[in-house]
């Protein structure tokens, strides 16, 4: 799709407005239709709650991003499809099943095989017709148990498990070193920088993996994806600062976070002396391996050294220590 921004006008730019008014982002004082400073400051707000880079611009993720918002579970009947099913009602669905222990992968909101295994599993367990599909009969038995959804999920689990095996070197880890490249600016100057990472964890014996060539610019979300088809152990990202504070980032959502991914972002923000924190960008939201997207306003080769060194952090902590994880 076609960006909008500052300057638009039209009946895109009407849906959008109506799209944030209803989520609680009103655009005033802008005309209808009209995308000026204040539709502007409703996407940037409606960015931050959402964990997306706050740059006031509405682009593929922020407007899958508004399209998901605007559903609640019980608006519609959820199933696996493809192209696969998105949504809050998608993410508060896999929130309800792994707090019941029935695993549904990360609340990602992306209606998935995993969702799908988690609800067969949860409609015979409760004696419920197996066909996938989150009718009346599901939203009342899910509600009939909603005390127990306040217990951590399945996936906080599977992240406190994950954690605890990890081996005590990165030697034969699968690394996948993520250069942002947001437009043909930041691609030019990530590149060096996850070049030089990349040599010095491939030094370590892991096998390293970079999510994009010199000369192309693939989105966050083709690249994530390609990081799960590669069956990647941890995802290194490197952006630059721009409308959000450097820092080291981990997933989280309104719903869920990765304690993992927390984890990574922990050390290394430490490392560079940098704050870790939650977003749920595609890279972070998308990847089924713990992620952190480092953001700095530039690169020198002490800040890549950091990096590598939290990364190397990751496998000489010992996670079964009491303490040693906590949630985010």
């Amino acid at each position: 799709m076609r960006l909008y921004r500052r300057g638009d006008e039209g009946e895109a730019v009407r849906d959008i407005q109506d799209r944030l008014t209803a989520l609680g982002h009103p655009t005033d004082p802008d005309p209808i239709a009209t995308f000026g400073e204040g539709t502007f400051r409703a996407v940037s707000e409606f960015q931050t709650k959402r964990g997306l880079w706050a740059d006031g611009i509405v682009g593929p993720d922020t407007w899958r991003a508004l399209v998901s918002a605007g559903f609640k579970l019980g608006s519609r009947i959820l199933y696996h499809r493809v192209p696969m099913m998105r949504g809050d009602d998608v993410a508060d669905l896999q929130r309800q099943l792994n707090s019941l222990g029935f695993e549904s992968g990360y609340v990602d909101g992306i209606f998935g095989p995993d969702t799908l295994r988690g609800l067969l599993e949860f409609q015979a367990n409760r004696g419920l017709a197996e066909d996938g599909l989150t009718g009346a009969e599901v939203l009342a038995e899910l509600a009939l148990m909603a005390r127990a959804t306040s217990k951590p999920g399945r996936e906080v689990v599977r992240d406190h498990q994950w954690l605890e095996n990890l081996p005590s070197t990165m030697a034969g880890q699968r690394i996948y070193v993520d250069a942002f490249c947001r437009d043909d600016a930041e691609a030019a100057t990530t590149w060096p920088p996850a070049v030089l990472l990349s040599t010095i964890i491939q030094t370590n014996g892991a096998a390293v993996f970079l999510s994009r060539a010199v000369d192309t610019t693939p989105s966050e979300l083709v690249r994530a994806v390609r990081a799960n088809r590669l069956g990647i152990d941890v995802v290194v990202s490197i952006c630059s600062a721009r409308h959000d504070p450097p820092g080291a980032y981990y997933f989280a959502s309104e719903m869920s976070s990765s304690l993992a991914g927390a984890a990574l972002a922990g050390l290394v923000g430490a490392r560079l002396g940098l704050e870790a924190a939650g977003r749920a960008t595609p890279m972070l939201k998308n990847t089924r391996a713990p992620a952190v997207v480092v953001a700095l306003a530039e690169f020198s080769e002490r800040a890549v050294t950091a990096i590598a060194q939290g990364l190397f952090d990751l496998y000489t902590t010992d996670w079964s220590e009491p303490g040693s994880t906590n949630e985010p």
